[in-house]
This record gives structure tokens, sequence and C-alpha cells, in this order.
């Protein structure tokens, strides 16, 4: 397989600018073929913008985008949207309400013979496995139907690349999770290359082959969903995939120091440098006092599956957080005493607030 064959989209510096707001600086990125890729970020992070440049909807300022290796946007070529074999699935479904399920799925075909988009339509309906509701008219369909016709009618023209902006997010959270999951279970069927944009960290981890993390218009890190988990590449990349404890210390003997421990890691920063070390709730555990390090609960909320635990650890001036998926009987106020449990604990030589602000 030649690298143009092995990447369905590449993009090389691509810079987007509104008025006087960089919406998008320099992103370069290589989009696997037959793959799921996730932008994720933030609102206003820069990722439905990209989407509209890959579509053809919006041109880019600088920069070059290739499909297959063949320039679509840049300094001497732009193919119109119509021309891109780019397939679009909308957030809110965009069925014509006129048309029943078969006359929506047509629609885009008119290109072809009457013969030739019967065949296309069955063949896609087949796939997609919704023969029940061919001749049904979109408000006679639940959300999920809906949403199962939508992508039908974005593959019956057979794209090259699928692009979805935040296809699940119109659905109730247990109908979210059934669609997606077939929506996803049909993609990886039909080696379809997709492109979803989602805020989602959760969503990206759960759905993506490769995920993009997005922040002010420039990616902060690409990876599959263990790399970006396991080995976040900066303090806001490990906090956005989920929460963290961030406790600051002095790196010494390639180690940072902290009240509840000393963690080790692979930092380049001199002796005595201020470093931080991000510790996910899940990581720290709770037991009777006398066993790890002196701590008081502060405050418990019930999660279902798990309780969040907010405990006071001296000297830190900020409480800690802890999930824990075994009840435990000590009330607010009651002392105990905190380990933690092996879970890999994250350190970084920048220690500045993670927010984008």
């Amino acid at each position: 397989m030649s690298d143009d064959e092995s990447y369905a989209l590449r993009l090389t510096n691509v810079s987007r600018r509104f008025g006087s707001r960089d919406v998008l600086s320099n992103v370069t990125l290589s989009v696997p073929a037959g793959k799921i890729t996730c932008l994720l970020g933030e609102s206003g992070c820069g990722k439905s913008t990209l989407l509209r440049l890959i579509s053809g909807v919006d041109r880019p300022d600088r920069g070059m985008i290739e499909m297959a290796g063949v320039e679509i946007a840049g300094p001497s070529r732009f193919v119109e949207p119509e021309d891109r074999k780019i397939g679009f699935m909308f957030q809110d479904f965009a069925l014509f309400p006129h048309l029943d399920v078969t006359d929506n799925l047509s629609f885009g075909l008119r290109a072809l013979s009457r013969s030739e988009q019967d065949v296309r339509v069955t063949d896609v309906v087949e796939r997609i496995g919704i023969e029940h509701l061919a001749d049904r008219f979109p408000h006679s369909l639940s959300g999920g139907e809906q949403q199962r016709v939508a992508l039908a009618r974005a593959l019956a023209p057979e794209p090259d690349i699928l692009l979805m902006d935040e296809p699940f997010s119109n659905l109730d959270q247990g109908l979210r999770e059934r669609v997606r999951k077939e929506t996803v279970d049909t993609l990886r069927k039909i080696e379809t290359t997709a492109i979803m944009v989602t805020h989602d960290p959760q969503e990206a981890l759960a759905v993506g082959d490769l995920i993009v993390l997005m922040r002010n218009g420039a990616i902060e890190q690409i990876g599959s969903p263990f790399d970006i988990y396991d080995r976040p590449a900066s303090p806001y990349a490990a906090e956005f995939m989920g929460p963290c404890n961030r406790l600051t210390g002095i790196w010494s003997e390639g180690a940072i120091s902290t009240p509840i421990g000393r963690f080790h890691a692979d930092l380049d920063i001199p002796d005595g440098s201020m470093a931080m070390a991000c510790i996910r709730p899940q990581a720290l555990t709770l037991g009777p006092d006398g066993d790890g390090i002196s701590a008081r609960i502060i405050g418990k909320t019930f999660m279902g599956e798990s309780e969040q635990i907010d405990i006071s650890v001296h000297p830190l001036a900020e409480p800690l957080r802890v999930h824990h998926h075994e009840r435990i009987a000590m009330a607010v106020g009651e002392k105990v005493g905190l380990r933690l449990n092996g879970a890999q604990v994250h350190v970084f030589a920048d220690f500045n607030p993670l927010s984008q602000s």
C-alpha cells in the first residue's frame, strides 16, 4: 500500500481567519482510510470550521487539503463540494419532510439513471437494515430511525469520506448510545472513512480509531483513544479527557515530590523546577484511618455506579476528589486513610491553569 492509499485525506498547514480572529492555525493532519477519526474539543475550538473546509463549503486562507494525494483546496486548485465525493451527515438529520424514505435516499442520486438509483437505494437500505422504513415519511419515524435514514442517505452516493457533525447530540441518552453503536458498527463493517465532530470525550473514546484533540484553532494532540487517555501530551489534554486532581511540587532526581507521594516521569527539566502531577480520581483509594495518608471526608455525591468523594489532606489548599465503585460507609467529617492504587499518574513540566482562557 502506498502512502497516498493509506490516508484518505491530508491537511497541510491549513489556516482560516474570520475578521481579526484566527479560527484555525496551521492545522496539519492525516486521516487514515477506512477508519473513524474524531475531531474533539470545546465549542469554538475550530473543529466544525475544519469540517466545512474539508467538505468544500468554505475555503482555507492558507495551506492545502488533499484527497488520496490529489489537491482539492489550496494555492493551485479548488474542487467544488459536489465534485469531492464527500458525504455529510447533519446534526438535525435534514430529511425532506415531503418525501418518503426511498425518495429521500434517491435525492442525491439524480445524476444516475432511474434503474441505477433503484439499485443503489436497495443496496444501502439492505446494508443499513431499514427495508421496513422504505415507504415511511420522516414525521412517522422515531429519532433513531431518522438517524439511520440520514446515515443511509449520506452513504447512498458512495462517498469516499463521510463527515458527521455531532450526529448523535439530538438523541436522548439511552437512544444515543444504542444508535451510536449501530452506526459505528455499520461504518466499520463497510470500512467507511469517516470524520466525526464531537465535544464529548467519552464519545470520542468509544467511537474513534484516531482522536484529534483541538484547542483554540490548533491541534493539541493526535493519537489513538489509549494514547490520548493514557499518555496525554499536556495538562490540558489530561484534564479534557477526564477530571484530574492537580498537585504542584518540586522536581528532583527524575520525580516530583507532593504531599501525597513522589512520582517519577521522563521530563527534561532541571532539579528544583516546579512541576505538576495530574492524578485521576479513580487512582485514589480510601480506607480506615491509619491505613495510608491521613485525610478527612468533606463531601460525598452518589452517582449510581460510583460515589464521588471529596477529601481534605494537609497541607493541600484544595480538596482531592476520589471516585469509588465500592460503597464507603464513612460519613462526611470522618477521618480516612488515603492510598494510591497503582493507576498511572501524569506528570508535566507545565503547571499553568488548564482552562483555555
